[in-house]
């Protein structure tokens, strides 16, 4: 499949006004059947209902410009089957959370069935040899794949709780993962990358602070499979198997600090780690004195910095890696240390 430069352009392009587009339309369309955010105190930060359904045009945006691409570039059959191999997976558990956004499922339904895709996802990664960043036994690395999958699913949801906080760090790691899959001469992995930027950027436009929707559980698990899947089957150009396994975790250490933070100050308070509550990095922030599109800004900000340390990791001498790897590590416990201090209520 070969792609250009002003292919990846138009790709981000026709994604981002397709899905700046079609939110607007759900919106309405989830307002008239009242599938609604309602303010919570108890965990909720906005005053006002907002509607969900967001996910749904991120989802339909980066299913019909994928598709079309590829028809419009005469893809093979490989080609297609590979899209599938990553999009179906996403559309399966982006209708869970559909269906737990209109009829608010219990937590071990969503969990069930997140792992049931996990492994499904893993078998074909695993099975198909299709998998570059892991370790040569099977039994460990489907355990680590199905693991990897179900963290990043609940970890980009669990982040969805400030206005254009999810969507604007995913579309960051995408953006990310667009450069070091190009680098690695992963152009199909690079496409659907730059189009996972393009519709959460047009979803932006209407999620931005003060949100006028959230994307919901239906677009939080579809872009947590999607930005999941991407993460590991990128072949990073890194010489040791530790810095290797480092660049996609790096690529989402935000919102996997957060979940982090959230799930170890519930248990720590005695409560369900499954329980909503106003302990994530947002709430903190806001607790400090800054303003939700501060707060967001500087979620987005931190980002940037991992991401830009996975930049160096990637090209920077073999004998540096581990230097680097031992780095960002410090800077994410010491930014763990810091929020888990900060009052969690």
């Amino acid at each position: 499949m070969q792609i250009n430069a002003r292919d990846y352009f138009i790709l981000f392009t026709v994604t981002f006004i397709l899905v700046g587009l079609l939110t607007p339309l759900v919106r309405k369309f989830a307002i008239s059947k009242q599938i609604l955010d309602l303010p919570n105190l108890n965990h909720k930060t906005h005053q006002q209902a907002v509607p969900y359904l967001g996910g749904v045009a991120i989802a339909l945006g980066i299913i019909i410009i994928t598709y079309s691409a590829l028809i419009i570039k005469g893809s093979s059959t490989n080609i297609f089957l590979l899209a599938a191999s990553l999009i179906c997976p996403a559309i399966a558990l982006g209708l869970v959370g559909l269906w737990d956004d209109i009829k608010n499922l219990p937590p071990l339904p969503r969990f069930i069935w997140q792992s049931l895709i996990g492994l499904l996802v893993s078998v074909f990664l695993i099975l198909g040899d299709n998998i570059t960043n892991l370790t040569s036994l099977t039994t460990l690395d489907f355990l680590i794949t199905i693991f990897w999958i179900v963290g990043i699913c609940n970890s980009i949801n669990f982040f969805d709780n400030l206005d254009g906080g999810a969507a604007g760090t995913v579309a960051i790691s995408a953006s990310f993962l667009t450069y070091l899959t190009l680098q690695s001469g992963q152009s199909f992995l690079a496409a659907l990358a730059i189009v996972i930027v393009g519709a959460t950027c047009g979803f932006l436009i209407w999620n931005r602070p003060p949100a006028r929707i959230y994307m919901g559980d239906a677009g939080a698990l579809f872009l947590g499979v999607l930005i999941a899947t991407l993460s590991i089957r990128l072949n990073p150009s890194t010489e040791s198997t530790l810095a290797s396994l480092a660049v996609p975790i790096l690529l989402l250490s935000i919102p996997i600090l957060d979940t982090s933070v959230a799930v170890l100050s519930r248990i720590r308070r005695g409560t369900s780690p499954f329980q909503g509550g106003t302990d994530h990095l947002s709430h903190r922030l806001i607790r400090l004195g800054l303003s939700r599109k501060v707060s967001v800004v500087v979620l987005w900000f931190l980002s940037v910095v991992f991401g830009i340390l996975v930049l160096i990791l990637t090209n920077i001498n073999s004998h540096f890696e581990l230097l680097i790897v031992f780095l960002s590590a410090l800077l994410w416990i010491v930014l763990f240390t810091a929020f888990f201090k900060t009052s969690d209520t």
